[in-house]
């Protein structure tokens, strides 16, 4: 990648709720020597989001670039002068491509926050190859979906290699099941109900991609039957997460190496009863039917629009917890990854230190093409994640 290029790093979506946490983040803890910019189609909203930052005693205040998903060559420019892109402009199905193919092209790496199996695998398909030719990495998933998940197995199997002595080569089994308090983002309701509504294109979607990674990462990696039931150790009644969460823990660890040769992995939700999960499993089904019917989609699209977010005293008491149960060669540990607001402030600074890492970490990316959080960062996504106080502890 160039080192002349004239930003560090872009912020692209600043003016939305999510982006200007990012933004604001990245005014805190971006070092004052890394030039970076924000960039939108509305200057106004940038100047108010860049007085915004001024306002608060930040120092490196970032320079405004117009930049429209409508208008590639803006896209491609914006690409050239950064090396590295952070996207909050979803759903990306929609809106996401086109800086994909702009990053990929220019060697510029890339980072962004969708949870949607859909355009994940797309872009696998599509531009894995042109992005590693131009040494580019771009990451999807860089927030509550997927890092907890991603970095928490990663160091579930750093913590199973140190109690069996070693790295584990044969069966590794985990399991890792997610507890929340908090609110989903607008634009997490609008990329779910879209990938909810588009069922046979994220089923071709995914056939496409699993053959491209099939050819590059022959380890093999499977999910747990996905089977509701009781287990009080890992917190409950457990339901499985239609999520695209496995899909990123599985490709981390068919190609990065400690987790074994035969790695199988299930995903759940907690709940503390049986009625409870019974009510979330028809509550999600009734949220997959009615994505079907084209006019209640749309209603429902209405209802939370992207860049919307609660107030700051609400995200303050939001919390997550994933924690993880690892086994290998009759070895178990217990593992925890936690933190505050899943839905807003964790996810922006999950996606700042994902982009601060592949801007600023002398070994980073240890991989390019379309990788996920891990594969580009490895163990030094753990580390940063730590300093930056979400907690990784083993219980057990």
């Amino acid at each position: 990648m160039a080192e002349t290029r004239d930003f560090g790093l872009t912020v692209f979506g600043a003016t939305g709720f999510t982006g200007g946490l990012c933004a604001e983040y990245l005014g805190e803890h971006l070092p004052d020597d890394v030039p970076w910019a924000l960039a939108g189609r509305n200057t106004e909203k940038l100047q108010a989001v860049h007085d915004a930052l001024a306002a608060s005693g930040v120092t490196n205040l970032p320079a405004l670039l117009t930049a429209d998903i409508n208008d590639q060559a803006s896209l491609e420019t914006m690409a050239r002068r950064s090396n590295v892109i952070i996207t909050t402009v979803g759903p990306y199905v929609w809106y996401g491509e086109g800086l994909v193919r702009a990053c990929a092209d220019n060697g510029t790496h890339y980072c962004d926050l969708t949870g949607e199996p859909e355009f994940v695998c797309n872009m696998i398909s599509r531009y894995h190859q042109s992005a590693r030719k131009t040494g580019a990495a771009i990451v999807n998933c860089c927030g509550f979906d997927s890092i907890p998940h991603d970095a928490g197995a990663l160091f579930t199997v750093r913590e199973l290699a140190r109690a069996c002595g070693g790295p584990p080569q044969g069966r590794v089994t985990l399991q890792g099941v997610v507890t929340a308090s908090g609110t989903f983002s607008g634009g997490t309701w609008q990329s779910a109900l879209t990938a909810f509504g588009r069922p046979r294109e994220n089923q071709l979607a995914m056939r496409h991609a699993r053959m491209l990674l099939d050819h590059e990462y022959p380890k093999t990696a499977h999910a747990l039957a996905p089977l509701p039931r009781r287990d009080t150790e890992l917190g409950g009644w457990l339901c499985p997460m239609p999520t695209i969460d496995p899909f990123m823990v599985m490709r981390s660890a068919r190609a990065v190496s400690g987790y074994g040769n035969d790695f199988h992995y299930g995903h759940y939700l907690a709940s503390k009863s049986l009625p409870k999960m019974v009510g979330g499993i028809g509550g999600i089904g009734g949220l997959l039917l009615a994505a079907q019917i084209k006019p209640v989609r749309e209603r429902l699209l209405t209802l939370r629009q992207s860049g919307e977010g609660p107030a700051k005293e609400k995200r303050d008491r939001s919390w997550f917890k994933v924690t993880f149960r690892g086994e290998a060669e009759g070895t178990r540990v217990i593992t925890q990854v936690s933190g505050g607001d899943p839905g807003y402030d964790e996810t922006a600074k999950m996606l700042a230190e994902t982009a601060m890492g592949l801007a600023l970490d002398k070994d980073a990316p240890r991989a390019t093409g379309v990788v996920t959080p891990v594969m580009a960062l490895e163990d030094g996504l753990v580390k940063r994640l730590q300093k930056a106080r979400i907690h990784f502890q083993r219980l057990r």
